[in-house]
């Protein structure tokens, strides 16, 4: 069963203990809508495995402890120095802040039999209601919580053994390969202590890799917590949840994708966080938003068209996100793209949809011969990575998600580029297809319930 440590971290122990996109997704909020009210709603995407009683009682008491935390002194000198974008207006806010789950959170739990057992096993939801400046910061502690509890108390045949040394063989292959790659493993990772040894694993690939000269690069992190604990960049820029609300807010899907581009620029300026994620509403819809030119920024997103110079999203941005459809078909789209529009310079793609080894050295080679410099975003394949000690079979992990699910009183809706990532209210989802012109696409290798 799993590994017995003595006081070993469990749980959340920092509000840093999230994705670097939350933070910055917070500062966009807290500068263009600091009122608006949001809702979130939580899916399992592996049905079949669920909390039983005393799991659930864990993750209530765990969620209990995140109203007590606050970000340290400490930490906040740590984003100054590492996360400069970040403005002063946002770390005074961040400095001052904390959740409040009494108020912001429902979870609740239905036994399939309800004996009053804690070995009992139902279904459970998970709630959340609030003004989006203040529950933005949920999605990845419930998430992480979510998974240690299941495999805390529900499948428990593994181990904590091995993991480190895991770890450092994969990120040696990938440096050896030439992958410059981060750790992206918060949302899905088994615990606390497993994404602590899979990050020491990697640091030390990463110091061979600059003792043998090797040309990969372990670029940093996006769980903020654990860069600022071995010393690493904390990466990432913006998720679908940004594109969501800003469409939600407006009710323009239209042109839901440019405004939200042109307040995150209005935001941290041309350039900086500059990987832009293209599949909220499916890519082409994206590139039709991308190829216009910014506003200029003391104008405001509001800046008439007219007035607007000639520079381009595609030339500003530095590179793209690659989250769901086919890998392959999406560096040829790119490809297209950037050639005719005419944007000079070598654009970066960032992969980070249900990585491994195979296919981290397969896009990249397709990538950097299409004139890419590709990336690479890698999660649960390290950070829930385990078999079963009994069978020596595969302990699989969750596949979990939360989604922002209403902002400003609509429906919030997401139309990947394959169908079993769409997520949000079916009605609604169907009338932004129609006003998009949306084809629904599907990936053969896209089954989400069988993708981690």
């Amino acid at each position: 069963m799993a590994t017995a440590v003595a006081n070993r971290p469990e749980g959340i122990t920092s509000l840093l203990d999230t994705d670097l996109y939350k933070l910055t997704m917070q500062c966009c909020v807290l500068k263009f809508f600091p009122e608006v009210q949001v809702t979130y709603s939580f899916t399992n995407r592996t049905p079949e495995k669920k909390l039983n009683r005393r799991a659930f009682e864990w993750l209530q008491a765990q969620v209990d402890k995140l109203e007590h935390m606050r970000v340290t002194a400490e930490e906040l000198d740590f984003l100054k120095k590492n996360c400069p974008y970040l403005t002063p207006q946002y770390l005074a806010f961040l400095s001052g802040f904390h959740l409040q789950p009494s108020k912001q959170l429902k979870l609740s739990f239905t036994p399939a039999n309800d004996t009053g057992s804690a070995a009992d096993v139902g279904a459970f939801r998970i709630d959340t209601e609030g003004r989006w400046l203040d529950t933005i910061l949920y999605e990845i502690p419930l998430l992480a919580l979510v998974s240690e509890a299941y495999f805390k108390f529900v499948e428990r045949d593994w181990s904590h053994e091995g993991q480190v040394d895991k770890a450092y063989s994969k990120g040696t292959a990938l440096l050896q390969a030439g992958c410059v790659f981060s750790e992206f493993g918060t949302r899905r990772r088994r615990d606390y202590l497993t994404q602590d040894l899979v990050v020491q694993g990697l640091c030390r690939a990463a110091d061979e890799a600059r003792a043998q000269g090797w040309t990969g690069k372990l670029s940093g992190t996006s769980n903020v917590h654990f860069a600022h604990k071995h010393g690493l960049a904390p990466v990432g820029t913006v998720a679908h949840e940004w594109f969501m609300g800003v469409a939600a807010i407006t009710d323009d899907y239209e042109g839901a994708n440019e405004l939200a581009l042109r307040y995150w620029t209005a935001t941290f300026g041309e350039g900086v966080l500059a990987v832009a994620l293209t599949d909220t509403f499916g890519t082409p819809a994206f590139l039709d938003a991308f190829r216009k030119p910014i506003p200029a920024l003391d104008a405001g997103p509001t800046r008439a068209a007219a007035d607007q110079p000639s520079k381009t999203y595609a030339d500003a941005f530095t590179g793209v996100r690659q989250d769901s459809g086919d890998p392959l078909e999406f560096v040829a789209t790119m490809r297209a793209f950037y050639d005719a529009e005419g944007v000079p310079g070598k654009k970066t793609i960032v992969f980070s949809d249900s990585l491994n080894l195979d296919l981290c050295f397969k896009y990249k080679k397709a990538a950097e011969a299409a004139g890419f410099q590709p990336t690479f975003g890698v999660g649960t394949f390290l950070t829930n990575d385990f078999t079963e000690m009994s069978t020596g079979a595969k302990s699989t992990p969750l596949n979990i998600v939360i989604k922002i699910a209403s902002a400003g009183g609509r429906h919030a809706v997401k139309i990947s580029d394959n169908k079993g990532k769409n997520t949000g209210d079916g009605r609604t989802l169907q009338d932004v297809k129609r006003r998009l012109g949306y084809t629904e696409r599907e990936w053969a290798g896209g089954d989400e319930g069988k993708r981690w």
